[in-house]
């Protein structure tokens, strides 16, 4: 029977376990009774013998790491861990490797230094000859003082001697390395024993003084490899081909590799298992992190513990290499009882076979870390890169590559053919004046996609929080969105702008669509139907064009229109401004108004709010810009907010300012005084200026604008950056070409 193999062992309860065990001969009698019985467990008597200024015994659960093979022995590793997940991950890991034959480890001879620390050597370069030169006489001192040690095999083998610059102009520093076998022992005591017993002899060779006498935690003479080698069938999983898992482990650990940001968490992940067999061993966790950290430090920069590539068989192959000095005797066994019966438990012949254990339990764990990584990446975002692959391999251009790319996801056929199918329809179909359009910037398409409109506020952004009046028009620009059923939990895509995320229901999305999307399908009780949401956004976002409401109106719509559930324009207003509530806090509504209803209007806050449809004589010629500044509408309202709990009554009047332009800006639209009304925004600009909204960009861009021929121009939105607008009766071409010359994205809109 495979010893380390438990079928359903989460499934049992805790007495179960540990009679499970106990029936595999893993467990003695009296191990049997003292676990079931509790008594195992420290207590206060024994745990103030331990430490000083005892008050009481903390408790962290002990589980056990199954299905380990590990050079073809079968081990059940006790892990002592409070973070969750861990142990089932070790577990899950060990079952797949166990498929492909198990860990293969190695390790050297369990060799502790210990460092002597000479000073005021009148010459460094002699007092390290002297010591080599007399290297054995300084060993034999040494394991005098442990004879036991030595007849068990082990004691001071070697010696080193570095040499060191002093700092502040003072004698080089010459150190001492004892290398010391501790075989079974943890051996700190033992070392530091050693130390000051060849201080002595020490001082007398090199006629210098010996200061610091302690063991070092770098351990690099005491390491350990493991190796695992895992056919890519055995990869496969949720739909994925091996070779794709495979490939993301190898290109994750190989960030690891180069990155010290990126290894320091890679690094943490390996110690999560590490430790977890430490403490429940009784061995110093802190020294092995210290020695693990040091050890991948040891290059020319901090680096990953560990190596994943592809072999000549395809094969997925890993490699752990690190500083692992442990022990399998010594204080601990005595003063915790569950250390001893977790030893025997893992049935670890000695501390270089714990040590191999350990170094497998990392790799295992880096592994199972690797693969949730990547495989978690690769449902977020594999079928958005792949498409975009392809559309490269098939030419898209630059101007048409988006398109291409969402035609793609659209058809479910992501092949270069396709995509060149679609590249020749694109072209073929393209408008000639499409190709002066900005990136980003593009026309509706009609399609059986839900849309949700942009938005552009002409007058009256930020006091229309604040019950004021303010005068918003759609954009030509809007979000489109539609939703199918899927077989893979539900899904949120949206190509453009680099989205492609999995719900996981309770998980918190701070900040993120995705928290809107479960208020969404929870609100329209669709949380336990799996559906795909696919989003093709031709408006930019964060940039005051009222992309999140546009957003939240087109899901809802394709989820209503999907789902049949007949919702009226009104219930897709009011949960799309539930949405803005989500992602700016306190919002207007205005966006979401504009985004349903797609249409002029006069809007003030309200309950219910007040919305007057506004019908202008002709398109208004105007031009919208983009700062480049991405812009957040609830931090700039937010500030506002702030400012205005501050000093109320200055900011009412300007407050009333912008409300009383708004209303001159209706009579204006009415008698088509385009002058007129290009100088109120002129005037808004300044208002929204002194409520410190604007940006250096956002006064660039409107400085050009004006200079170019723009009667009125003012930024758009919450700003902070985001979008600008321009009203140009006259020559609009002019304005958008002044704008790109100066280094920004610009396009004619005949709005209204």
């Amino acid at each position: 029977m495979d010893q380390s193999r438990f079928p359903g062992f989460y499934k049992l309860s805790v007495s179960e376990r540990v009679n499970l065990v106990r029936e595999r001969g893993l467990l003695s009698r009296e191990d049997f009774q003292t676990l079931s019985s509790g008594a195992h467990t420290l207590n206060v008597a024994r745990a103030d013998k331990m430490i000083e200024n005892v008050i009481g015994v903390m408790g962290l659960p002990l589980g056990l790491g199954l299905n380990f093979l590990i050079n073809g022995k079968d081990h059940v590793v006790p892990l002592v861990v409070e973070e969750p997940s861990i142990v089932a991950a070790l577990s899950s890991a060990a079952k797949l490797v166990r498929a492909a034959g198990g860990f293969t480890t190695r390790s050297t001879d369990p060799i502790l230094i210990g460092q002597v620390q000479i000073v005021d050597c009148d010459n460094s370069a002699a007092a390290q000859t002297a010591l080599l030169q007399r290297k054995q006489e300084i060993l034999n001192l040494a394991n005098s003082l442990h004879p036991k040690m030595v007849a068990r095999g082990g004691g001071a083998r070697d010696i080193e001697v570095r040499i060191h610059p002093a700092a502040d102009g003072r004698r080089d520093m010459v150190v001492l390395h004892l290398l010391v076998n501790t075989c079974d022992a943890m051996g700190a005591n033992m070392v530091n024993t050693m130390c000051e017993g060849v201080a002595p002899l020490v001082e007398g060779i090199t006629g210098g003084k010996v200061f610091l006498r302690i063991l070092s935690n770098l351990t690099d003479r005491a390491l350990v490899w493991a190796k695992a080698v895992i056919p890519t069938k055995l990869l496969a999983e949720r739909g994925f081909d091996g070779e794709q898992v495979r490939d993301g482990i190898i290109l994750a650990n190989d960030l690891a590799v180069c990155d010290p940001y990126r290894a320091a968490t890679h690094n943490k992940g390996i110690m999560n298992g590490v430790d977890a067999v430490a403490l429940a061993t009784g061995n110093d966790w802190r020294a092995l992190e210290a020695a693990a950290h040091a050890y991948a430090a040891r290059g020319a920069h901090y680096s990953s513990l560990t190596r994943w590539y592809k072999d000549d068989q395809g094969n997925l192959v890993g490699n752990i290499e690190m500083p692992m000095k442990v022990g399998t005797v010594g204080g601990n066994l005595q003063s915790n009882a569950t250390v001893a019966l977790n030893l025997r438990v893992l049935k670890a012949g000695s501390a270089r076979e714990l040590a191999e254990i350990m170094g497998a339990v990392g790799l295992a764990q880096n592994f199972s870390a690797l693969r949730a990584l990547v495989t978690d990446g690769i449902q977020q975002g594999h079928m958005t890169l792949h498409a975009r692959s392809v559309a490269v391999s098939a030419g898209a251009t630059p101007e048409i590559f988006e398109t291409v790319v969402e035609r793609l996801l659209d058809s479910g056929e992501i092949k270069v053919w396709k995509a060149k199918e679609i590249i020749a329809e694109v072209q073929t179909h393209a408008k000639p004046e499409a190709r002066t359009v900005a990136q980003g910037f593009e026309p509706v398409e009609e399609a059986e996609y839900a849309t949700g409109y942009g938005k552009a506020i002409l007058l009256g952004e930020h006091a229309v929080v604040y019950g004021r009046h303010a005068i918003a028009v759609p954009v030509p620009m809007a979000i489109r969105a539609r939703a199918e059923e899927s077989n893979d939990g539900t899904q949120l895509i949206i190509p453009r702008w680099g989205v492609e995320s999995r719900l996981h229901p309770g998980t918190k999305h701070p900040g993120s669509f995705l928290q809107s999307l479960e208020m969404i399908l929870q609100k329209l009780e669709l949380t336990d139907r799996p559906l795909r949401i696919q989003v093709y956004p031709n408006l930019p976002r964060a940039n005051g064009l009222g992309g999140s409401a546009a957003l939240a109106v087109a899901v809802i719509r394709a989820l209503g229109h999907h789902c049949a559930l007949g919702l009226t324009d009104q219930q897709v207003c009011e949960l799309a401004y539930e949405c803005e509530r989500v992602a700016h806090g306190t919002p207007s509504g205005i966006d979401n108004t504009v985004a349903t209803y797609g249409q002029p209007l006069l809007f003030q806050r309200g309950e219910p709010p007040v919305i007057e449809p506004l019908h202008f004589a002709r398109p208004l010629p105007m031009v919208i810009g983009l700062s480049g500044v991405e812009s957040l509408t609830a931090r700039t309202v937010g500030r506002v907010r702030e400012a205005w709990q501050r000093n109320r009554k200055l900011y009412e009047r300007i407050f009333d300012e912008i409300d009383s332009l708004a209303m001159q800006g209706i009579k204006a639209l009415e008698a088509w005084d385009l002058q007129q009304f290009g100088e109120l925004m002129n005037i808004c600009q300044g208002q929204l200026n002194a409520l410190q909204v604007s940006s250096w960009e956002l006064e660039e861009m409107i400085q050009v604008a004006r200079a170019n021929g723009a009667v009125g121009a003012k930024l758009t939105g919450g700003g902070g950056g985001g979008a600008m607008i321009a009203l140009c009766p006259d020559d609009p071409g002019r304005v958008v070409r002044a704008l790109q010359q100066a280094g920004y994205q610009a396009m004619e809109s005949s709005i209204g």
